[in-house]
């Protein structure tokens, strides 16, 4: 057995588990990530391939896409992978991990075991398959991203599984009484044009089915309208297993959804003209693409009014706008609809409270597996919502190791991790940044042009994204041959170590990889075109430059510049020279520290 000592040990290396990582390890606290697959990723990796999807609800949301680590992973992966290749994903997700400081990766690790004691984890233990090295790993804090939660239900804390009553929390869409059935499992497949017809002969073991069998799932190319139903990617819909046991019952459902998947495309083959004679089956999945198991309870449980009536909790450290999305525990085998989409008319903020363990002093739990009824559930499921949420349980755990308490004992330093967030390019509805360290926010400020909706003083008006119709951006007027700038004076020279920037990435819009052509046709190629390519940061002290720096080929929303040694200066410019296709400069927020 090979003992390994951590501050922080996240089990679980889906979207969640990669963004608490990340975060917690930037912020000083030593991180171990532990996952039990070749690649992390999870539901977004190249064994499932599932986009990630949030707030932004397919781009109909405006300006609600997460932001923070989730934004930074998804717009390397845009500059490297334009042909929407998961296994490039895979890669730029390990890069990400294996290369940050302060964190070490465990891939092809199953944990085995938990100790517990006095209410606390002590340690798990994990094999590694592909060593055969036995690992017991110690850390003040642990946070479970596993997605079923297998770390916190083999720890003993209070979990949930199953559907509440509409009674039990007042929630007019659960089901009448209370059962122990879940959203069903996925397997994804994908096809190709091969430009000539080719023929499918269907195995022996796979399923028939008639038109009656599918209806309401859209299925042919001539449905490619329809979102999400063309014959190349499909289909959410293949979902079985919400009327067994997800985990227990997985290996069985996992078959049974091959049969399907199989049956599926047997159908549009060879069972009438789906317009489908030329594609042929390119990949399908094996391991399916789990929704729903267990919940784990922390001291508040989300529910559905608080996503229907996009409530703002005063120790919100995340959000969520999906739809509450709901699916019949009978899947494919449901003859009706086979999901029913609840809108939302705003995004919500999840508290704090939803990602601690109510009964185990130091575990936290991020991604699908926190705090919720099975109806909110059907919201703060999708991945940019738990990318969002692992992030802010990541900084809370370094943040809690940093003052030598347990995750509960940050509830009275709530605003300090919410400005730790904003600080970080996240978004909390509600909070502004009021970081006393800014400097930038008692400068005056001045511009080389600007727009009327772009006024240059809302770089630190706290709000880094477009609000309610308020852009809180800067947006100059067409960019001169000079480039166009903005200026941040102080009447007196301040030393200057750290600058902030915060750009426009259009969150509006999507930049995830997808198996779907509809929602690549929907996005724009390449890196946001309101994205700054180009530009200068000069340092001044009256009329003496005393430090200046240029960057080109950015491709990030946020960007810090550390100086290599603390500079005096009265004043900033940031001279913006290019865009990746804009014809204006675009800048959300700048920080000075």
């Amino acid at each position: 057995m090979i003992d390994r000592e951590y501050q922080v040990v996240v089990v679980g290396g889906g979207m969640a588990g990669v963004c608490a990582a990340i975060a917690s390890a930037r912020h000083g606290a030593r991180t171990a990530l532990i996952h039990n697959r070749p690649v992390l990723g999870g539901n977004a990796s190249s064994e499932i391939r599932m986009h990630i999807v949030g707030a932004n609800c397919h781009g109909t949301r405006p300006d609600a896409r997460e932001t923070g680590i989730l934004e930074e992973i998804l717009l390397e992966n845009r500059r490297r992978n334009p042909g929407h290749s998961f296994s490039i994903f895979d890669t730029v997700l390990w890069e990400k991990v294996r290369f940050q400081e302060g964190l070490d990766l465990y891939l092809n690790t199953q944990m085995t075991g938990v100790e517990v004691a006095a209410g606390r984890i002590r340690a798990v233990e994990a094999l590694q398959l592909t060593t055969e090295k036995q690992f017991r790993f110690t850390a003040a804090i642990f946070v479970d991203c596993t997605g079923d939660g297998t770390l916190a239900y083999q720890a003993g804390a209070a979990c949930r599984v199953g559907r509440e009553s509409r009674d039990e929390f007042g929630e007019q869409y659960a089901p009448e009484r209370a059962d122990r059935k879940t959203m069903g499992n996925t397997l994804l497949f994908q096809a190709v044009d091969t430009g000539a017809p080719v023929p499918f002969e269907k195995p022996f073991w796979a399923h028939s089915f008639g038109e009656a069998d599918l209806a309401f799932r859209g299925h042919s190319a001539y449905a490619s309208a329809m979102e999400h139903y063309e014959v190349d990617s499909g289909y959410w819909w293949i979902e079985l297993g919400g009327e067994e046991d997800t985990i227990a019952d997985g290996e069985a459902i996992r078959d049974e959804l091959l049969k399907t998947v199989y049956g599926v495309w047997d159908h549009i083959k060879n069972r009438g003209d789906h317009g489908a004679a030329n594609y042929a089956l390119e990949w399908v999945g094996f391991l399916p693409g789990k929704r729903e198991s267990r919940r784990i309870m922390g001291d508040y449980i989300l529910k559905e009014q608080d996503c229907l009536s996009g409530r703002l909790f005063p120790d919100a450290v995340a959000y969520g706008g999906w739809p509450m999305d709901m699916h019949p525990p009978e899947g494919f085998r449901y003859k009706g609809d086979p999901n029913q989409f609840l809108r939302l008319n705003d995004v919500y903020t999840i508290p704090y409270r939803c990602y601690c363990a109510r009964d185990i002093a130091n575990l936290m739990m991020a991604g699908r597996n926190i705090s919720a009824s099975h109806m909110a559930f059907g919201s703060i499921r999708v991945m940019g919502t738990c990318s969002a949420g692992g992030q802010a349980v990541g900084t809370a755990a370094a943040l809690a190791v940093r003052q030598n308490c347990p995750p509960g004992g940050l509830t009275d330093r709530i605003q300090e991790l919410q400005q730790l967030l904003l600080r970080d390019d996240c978004y909390i509805p509600g909070v502004a940044n009021q970081d006393p360290e800014d400097r930038a926010r008692r400068a005056r400020i001045a511009a080389s042009s600007a727009q009327p909706d772009g006024a240059p003083e809302q770089v630190v008006n706290g709000v880094a994204r477009r609000v309610g119709g308020v852009s809180n951006c800067w947006i100059s007027e067409d960019l001169a041959a000079s480039g166009e700038w903005l200026e941040l004076q102080w009447d007196e020279p301040l030393s200057i170590r750290e600058v902030h920037l915060k750009f426009d990435s259009n969150l509006s819009g999507e930049i995830m990889p997808t198996l779907s052509k509809t929602v690549r046709k929907q996005q724009i190629p390449g890196l946001p075109p309101e994205l700054v390519k180009d530009y200068e940061l000069q340092l001044w002290a009256g009329d003496q430059l005393r430090a200046q720096l240029a960057v080109e080929g950015n491709g990030l929303r946020f960007r810090t510049h550390r100086l290599a040694e603390p500079t005096y200066a009265d004043r900033l410019r940031i001279l913006v020279r290019g865009t990746h296709g804009a014809a204006e400069a675009r800048l959300f927020e700048v920080r000075v520290y």
